[in-house]
């Protein structure tokens, strides 16, 4: 995988972004990133209803730009000083999602960060509009903030999350750049609904059992793959679990006391892909723990 220079924190000042850019710039420090601070103010013509005139909309965004200036110069200020790392700070004004995903293609971004939760309701954008919206056009991996721990260590126990997509092979590698001081644990799921439809179509015991006996020896064998062909150090394991893989997933990563999941955009349908993927989208709302999602 390409190294990581550079990071973009979507920001909006509340309590939930502020750990994500914390976050963002342990990350930074860590890799020795630049690290970008942006804010989108959204104008007045894109809220429903608004039939303000265009001048008085002008007016109020250079009004918010100016103030937004100040509070983000501040933060970038202070991280500096906190971090000594390189700090860009922007703003812009449009949607938020695409915004930030155009910055982070201008800048050649390897992570965006942003919050579970904030002002605006970061959870519904998470799983709603704004940043399902960005996991969909973001060219580089995203990682949701959902650990409430103001001190943000850094992370300790990581569960890559792989399965047999395109790109899932670049999971555990992702994690250990993100995560270098980790345990990072190969988590891969074998998936029982496809046993629960063989069994509605009609297919015996017997032959469910070939087919589970197979696909576990096919599972470990690609897992073995995927950590051979990556250089992931001492601190790294591998576990295969059958279920339900986002409740699978997650269920697992609470056992282990993980502080972060790390798991692949794609999926095998485009129509999925194009939702976020009902695995990752699954994991990345139920999950207690960061979320960083592949793409």
């Amino acid at each position: 995988m390409q190294p990581i220079r550079h990071v973009v924190a979507g920001t909006d000042f509340s309590a939930e972004a502020d750990l994500a850019v914390l976050r963002a710039a342990l990350i930074s420090k860590h890799l020795g990133a630049e690290l970008h601070l942006v804010h989108v103010i959204h104008p007045l013509d894109l809220y429903v209803g608004s039939e303000l005139s265009f001048g008085f909309q002008t007016h109020y965004q250079q009004a918010q730009q100016e103030l937004i200036k100040t509070q983000i110069e501040t933060l970038a200020s202070k991280l500096r000083e906190r971090f000594g790392i390189p700090i860009h700070a922007a703003t812009r004004i449009g949607r938020a999602h695409a915004e930030i995903s155009d910055y982070a293609n201008s800048v050649k971004a390897g992570l965006i960060v942003a919050g579970a939760q904030g002002e605006h309701s970061l959870l519904e954008k998470l799983l709603g509009s704004t940043s399902s919206r960005l996991l969909r056009v973001a060219k580089c991996p995203m990682l949701i903030v959902k650990n409430k721990n103001a001190m943000i260590p850094a992370y300790q126990q990581v569960i890559a999350a792989v399965n047999f997509s395109l790109g899932a092979a670049d999971v555990p590698a992702l994690a250990r750049i993100v995560a270098p001081e980790a345990h990072i644990e190969a988590l891969l799921i074998f998936d029982t609904n496809q046993e629960a439809h063989m069994y509605k179509a009609g297919m015996n015991e017997v032959l469910l059992q070939k087919y589970r006996t197979q696909a576990l020896i096919d599972a470990d064998k690609r897992l073995n793959e995927i950590l051979t062909e990556q250089v992931l150090g001492e601190r790294v394991s591998r576990k295969i679990l059958t279920g339900y893989p986002p409740e699978s997933i997650c269920a697992h990563a609470k056992a282990q006391h993980a502080d972060l999941i790390v798991i692949g955009k794609h999926e095998k349908n485009d129509i999925e892909d194009f939702l976020l993927g009902s695995v990752s989208k699954g994991v990345a709302y139920a999950a207690e723990c960061d979320v960083l999602i592949s793409n």
